[in-house]
């Protein structure tokens, strides 16, 4: 409705995802100022989703007065009954480039949230940062997401994705190789505040700014590819296999983390990036595919 082309598109929603995340960096220091370091067993943190709940309270307000231009949204959007949109949307599973782009979106996720749901974890029981540093210093994944976006909303108006893509998947893998191992020279010196914080704290969460441009620059790609009448359905199925994925990262990383240590889970994320990077290509030559058969449709076969 308010973008004109593709690369607009992309942009566009790399700026929106962008202050998703500083929600998340903000949510950080709001869960942290709940945490009593000197009594572990206090649940007095707990008291932090009252806060949320007028949060929630607050988007709802904004969400509810916001203008919208229904004429031109319905003149771009067939509008179905529940029942028969809830049906379609699972029929999209039989095309191909929706099949690649809900795996994509899956396996993004999934390194996402392994990331995120267990960085806290692994700043408190392997750098042995107090509780309350651990979750503060996770902030800085969520602010160099935050940046990430922000930056690829510009660089994507004039780079191809896919080399932005595989680039950060690439520049992304390589951070994991030379960060972690810094997590084993940590010594057992007393930590209190981000000065006295081991490098490996500072580092590997900037693994944000590469990873950031992927998820919504594959929503866009996948959005504009499809029909416009399709797109309300498809957004049902990116938060299907998003949740979806977010879950099993989070549950296979806290298993590893259980079982081998919080550097070896974190070390597991080089998996699902090379399987993401196989898939993004594939996905690139699906969407060229499904361009030419547009303008073939609109030609007339000609």
């Amino acid at each position: 409705m308010i973008t004109k082309d593709e690369n607009e598109h992309i942009s566009l929603m790399n700026f929106i995802e962008s202050f998703f995340m500083i929600g998340i960096l903000t949510g950080y220091f709001i869960f942290s100022f709940f945490i009593d370091d000197t009594n572990v067993k206090s649940s007095g943190w707990t008291n932090v989703y009252y806060v949320l709940s007028g949060l929630a309270v607050l988007a709802f307000l904004l969400l509810y007065s916001t203008t919208i231009d229904k004429e031109k949204g319905q003149s771009a959007v067939e509008i179905d009954s529940n029942y028969v949109g809830f049906f379609k949307m699972f029929q999209l599973l039989y095309i191909p480039i929706v099949l690649v782009f809900l795996a994509s979106a899956f396996i993004y996720v999934l390194i996402e949230q392994s990331i995120f749901s267990w960085l806290p974890t692994f700043n408190n029981k392997v750098l042995h940062l107090p509780n309350t540093l651990s979750i503060q210093m996770a902030s800085i994944l969520a602010a160099s997401t935050a940046a990430g976006r922000f930056i690829a909303g510009i660089v994507l108006q004039k780079v191809s994705w896919i080399l932005v893509l595989i680039t950060c998947l690439l520049g992304a893998g390589s951070l994991v190789l030379l960060a972690l191992p810094l997590a084993q020279n940590v010594e057992g010196a007393a930590i209190t505040g981000w000065t006295d914080a081991p490098l490996v704290a500072f580092i590997f969460p900037l693994i944000g700014l590469l990873i950031a441009p992927i998820y919504p620059a594959i929503n866009s790609i996948i959005l504009s590819t499809l029909p416009k009448n399709q797109h309300g359905m498809m957004s049902g199925l990116i938060i299907i296999f998003s949740a979806l994925g977010g879950t099993t990262g989070s549950i296979i990383t806290g298993n590893i983390f259980q079982t081998f240590g919080g550097q070896t889970a974190f070390y597991f994320s080089l998996v699902p990036m090379t399987l993401l990077v196989f898939c993004l290509i594939y996905f690139k030559k699906l969407q060229g595919k499904n361009h030419l058969s547009v303008k073939l449709s609109a030609g007339g076969g000609h």
